[in-house]
């Protein structure tokens, strides 16, 4: 090897080129840095970066030190700068959880999630853009105001994991750090032409996370390759203490082994099922675009030898989909228990939060928590929603055996990126926006959103849900597909 090339650099082509010293961990940082004050501060001013780690060079050089004294790498994320959602608690670095009143937070402790980075040699370069309290589908945030789709600079880059996937895209950072609650980091990775994996919730700690509904809330990577998305899952899937939902672990054979099974990964050992009821409407002008990319993409698949099992159907999907939503029933009790934990905060409810009006006024999920009662259990629907998502769950797996599917695959979002101008016509409300991706969040199951391609100039992402704990599977699939079709494309900033 005898040149790095810092555009679009993976974990490997970075490890390979410091084993060859043809570059330094503090070469990388610095890279990074200048293309964030290039991009993101100035220029098409993407607004995806909340916060430089101010001791990231330090940090640098300390590990490019510790491997000329040491021939060894630290860990497996040896010098590897991530960009972190601004949801997880960083010591000595703020957190705002996305919200003006968080401004000038900064925790004394670290996520479990980042204690792993950490531990496996990575620098945390940056905690990245999100809407307040991660309460949305947009980026709208009260602290950003809005972060931009690199793409196309009018459109939006998806939320609440909106700063990490258009960072991520715009190589801000090497590999990055989402959450998804509803879908926060699969649709902005459709956006952003980008792999986002959801897991099974529970193999990765949420200890340090802020919440939404607890239930549902697992953070995961987001990446330019999958081969680093694995790499990540092999750091961050693990048993927490602190989490008593990570008692799931215990329930995969995968941990640690995620990169090492995609060697010899082949589409061809999965059968893939085309579930038609989560594509948009062929007479909707805004799905028609998506809808013809994914059915190009389920061609190419067959071309390819996949099997595909098209036109299977889940009834009264929209009903289901209603009748498992528990944001506005759930997230005020979640974020109440959380900040009350915390001395050092300066608000204790979302009840201080929406009075001071410290928020976006484009986030009108917060009208509706807002809304919602104090204590979940005392609606009258709640523990129907509640058995609802266990029985939504198995109608979705039936449906893959019935059908002797290893998949489902569909849109991730039934629409192509908004204009922002749609937005604040209120073309859309977050309990209204056509985004398949609470399919697998309302129904606890893993799934990802793969690039698909480009309908014009914008990407368009198809999304994998697959049976509970099928993680390796999922990248197996993505990774072959990768390997084979070539969907990734960087955004001509």
């Amino acid at each position: 090897m005898r040149t790095f090339t810092y555009m679009e650099a993976t974990v490997e082509s970075f490890h390979e080129a410091l084993k060859a010293k043809i570059v330094t961990g503090a070469d990388l940082v610095r890279w990074y840095l200048d293309r964030i004050d290039s991009y993101n501060n100035q220029g098409p001013s993407i607004q995806a970066i909340v916060t430089v780690n101010p001791s990231a060079m330090e940090e640098a050089k300390a590990l490019d030190t510790y491997f000329v004294e040491t021939g060894e790498f630290k860990g497996p994320l040896h010098g590897v700068p991530v960009l972190v959602k601004d949801q997880a608690e960083t010591a000595g670095i703020r957190t705002t959880f996305g919200s003006i009143a968080f401004a000038d937070y900064v925790p004394e402790q670290d996520a479990s999630l980042i204690k792993r980075l950490r531990q496996a040699g990575a620098i945390i370069l940056a905690k990245t853009s999100m809407c307040d309290f991660a309460a949305g589908w947009f980026s709208f945030s009260s602290m950003t105001d809005h972060t931009k789709n690199p793409y196309d600079l009018d459109r939006e880059s998806g939320g609440s994991s909106a700063g990490t996937s258009a960072g991520i895209s715009s190589n801000f950072g090497l590999i990055g750090v989402g959450e998804d609650t509803g879908g926060s980091i699969r649709l902005p990775s459709s956006f952003n032409n980008l792999f986002g994996l959801r897991v099974t919730t529970g193999l990765i700690s949420r200890n340090g996370f802020s919440p939404l509904v607890h239930f549902q809330d697992t953070a995961g990577p987001i990446t330019r390759t999958v081969n680093d998305a694995a790499k990540l899952m092999d750091v961050l899937v693990g048993f927490d203490r602190n989490d008593v939902f990570t008692a799931a672990t215990s329930q995969t054979a995968h941990a640690g082994q995620y990169e090492s099974m995609l060697e010899g990964a082949s589409m061809k050992k999965y059968r893939i099922g085309v579930l038609s009821s989560a594509f948009g409407p062929e007479s909707d002008m805004d799905c028609a675009p998506v809808n013809d990319r994914i059915l190009s993409t389920v061609s190419w698949l067959k071309e390819q030898g996949v099997e595909v099992v098209e036109e299977i159907e889940l009834p009264d999907i929209d009903q289901w989909i209603a009748e498992t939503s528990l944001y506005t029933l759930q997230s005020k009790k979640d974020i109440n228990n959380f900040l009350q934990k915390r001395p050092s905060v300066p608000l204790k409810s979302f009840k201080e939060i929406y009075e001071t009006n410290a928020f976006h006024p484009m986030n009108d999920l917060f009208h509706d928590i807002n809304a919602g009662p104090e204590e979940p259990e005392s609606d009258e629907n709640y523990y129907r929603s509640r058995v609802r998502q266990e029985e939504f769950r198995r109608a979705i797996v039936h449906l893959m055996l019935d059908n002797e599917v290893d998949f489902l695959l569909y849109p991730t979002v039934q629409v192509l990126p908004p204009k922002r101008e749609e937005l604040y016509a209120q073309k859309w409300s977050c309990l209204t926006f056509p985004t398949n991706t609470v399919i697998a969040s309302q129904s606890g199951l893993p799934a990802m959103s793969v690039p698909s391609g480009f309908a014009g100039h914008l990407p368009v992402g198809f999304e994998l849900v697959g049976k509970p704990y099928a993680e390796a599977d999922l990248l197996r699939f993505a990774y072959d597909y990768e390997q084979q079709a070539s969907p990734r494309r960087e955004p001509g900033l």
